[in-house]
């Protein structure tokens, strides 16, 4: 049973047959393929498309591995367009393909097309579509499930979901298969060979240790500041010898290109300027964060904030670390408008002095815009002092709009 990505798949229709690349982003096992292939191509079909209008090659598989020269590619995709009907080309994992920009580019522009690329590294990213596409690319970022799409799938006790959401993840794979060994093997074999694997082979990374180092002290770290140079101190005083800075911020680029890791930089909001020091790294999925790390460290707070974080950013909002003076902000996640939403994570604000630290950095930001407080306590209540707002986790991950109704 196919578990319904409904927002990505409205992205989908919505973009159909627009002169544009669709660009499908994500960590690899995230359901990009699935969504393409299976969902998408279920909705041509039922409205009227034929099948043979509809081209799919996936270049990680060996039976297209002839095809990851861009001449072969033209070729072949010329010899299959047999009429002057639209054909629907969907690529998997492009990036394997060098050149691929020319070939798509001109099948696009001369011919009866409709692309949609699948990709999970920075050859894809947004900030390249509209050099490698010449401002004809659209990029749609697909992310493990949301909370809302293992919810609908798993059924049962919402607060029991979140405890498994948070344990095993939300890769697709992981939600259908019942069996908690299993769900462990797969997560541990796409942790360490699909995606660490590949970025080793990928950019021929020679110190393999300090690569799965530099990985698991991030999963150690979510949701702390972290920057090369303490990264690389911290290593070192774990017994590795050989790591300096510049390797170490090669490495964060190679785990943040794969999306196996978000970065969140700090904005000093008084100042008005982001901080050049001590992201915070974000993993795209607590499963693999749990596998990669062998289920040590499971820190409920941290899960927390990470998954809050990934949904923003699921949600479309652009997400930053706040500096206010001498406090810390969990997040300013701001909307297409540009409108600011500052928000606080904590496990629980029933300790009067828990709930004093987490709103006091909210104190003197008299802008006008909303103070979130997103806890795991289940109150009714939702109004705080300083007109301040509350929320529980399940209410922020079950609404789409929970933020804009907050």
């Amino acid at each position: 049973m196919l578990i319904q990505r409904k927002r990505l798949l409205d992205a989908l229709v919505r973009y159909r047959d627009k002169d544009l690349v669709k660009i499908i982003t994500g960590v690899r096992r995230s359901g990009k393929s699935v969504l393409l292939n299976e969902l998408f191509y279920h909705y041509l079909i039922d409205d009227g498309v034929q099948a043979d209008h509809i081209l799919k090659i996936a270049f990680d598989m060996k039976k297209w591995e002839h095809l990851r020269d861009s001449g072969h590619l033209y070729s072949y995709l010329l010899s299959q367009f047999a009429d002057d009907d639209k054909y629907y080309l969907f690529l998997d994992e492009i990036q394997m393909v060098d050149g691929f920009e020319e070939v798509l580019n001109e099948i696009r522009s001369e011919y009866n097309t409709d692309i949609y690329v699948t990709g999970s590294n920075s050859k894809l990213l947004s900030s390249d579509i509209n050099t490698i596409f010449r401002g004809r690319g659209m990029e749609i970022k697909c992310f493990p499930l949301s909370f809302q799409e293992f919810h609908s799938f798993r059924g049962g006790d919402a607060r029991e979901s979140l405890d498994e959401y948070m344990f095993f993840g939300s890769l697709p794979y992981t939600v259908t298969e019942p069996d908690t060994k299993n769900k462990r093997d797969y997560l541990d074999m796409v942790a360490n060979t699909v995606i660490t694997r590949d970025m080793i082979d990928r950019y021929g990374i020679r110190d393999e240790s300090l690569f799965r180092g530099v990985i698991r002290l991030l999963c150690s770290s979510i949701g702390s500041a972290v920057s090369a140079n303490n990264i690389a101190n911290t290593l070192k005083s774990g017994g590795y010898k050989t790591v300096d800075n510049e390797t170490v911020d090669r490495y964060l680029q190679h785990v943040t290109d794969a999306f196996l890791f978000y970065k969140a930089d700090r904005y000093d909001i008084k100042g008005k300027a982001y901080l050049k020091t001590r992201q915070k790294y974000y993993v795209c999925d607590m499963g693999l964060r749990n596998a990669l790390i062998l289920y040590r460290q499971l820190e409920l707070s941290r899960a927390i904030e990470n998954i809050i974080y990934v949904e923003l950013l699921r949600r479309g909002y652009a997400v930053d670390i706040g500096k206010n003076r001498d406090k810390e902000i969990d997040f300013i996640a701001r909307d297409m408008e540009g409108r600011r939403n500052y928000i606080q994570v904590s496990f629980s604000i029933e300790n009067p002095s828990v709930k004093e630290r987490e709103l006091s950095s909210f104190h003197g930001l008299d802008d006008g815009y909303k103070k979130i407080l997103i806890t795991m306590d289940r109150t009714p209540f939702s109004n705080l002092e300083h007109g301040y707002r509350l929320l529980t986790v399940l209410d922020f991950l079950l609404s789409d709009d929970s933020i804009e109704q907050a």
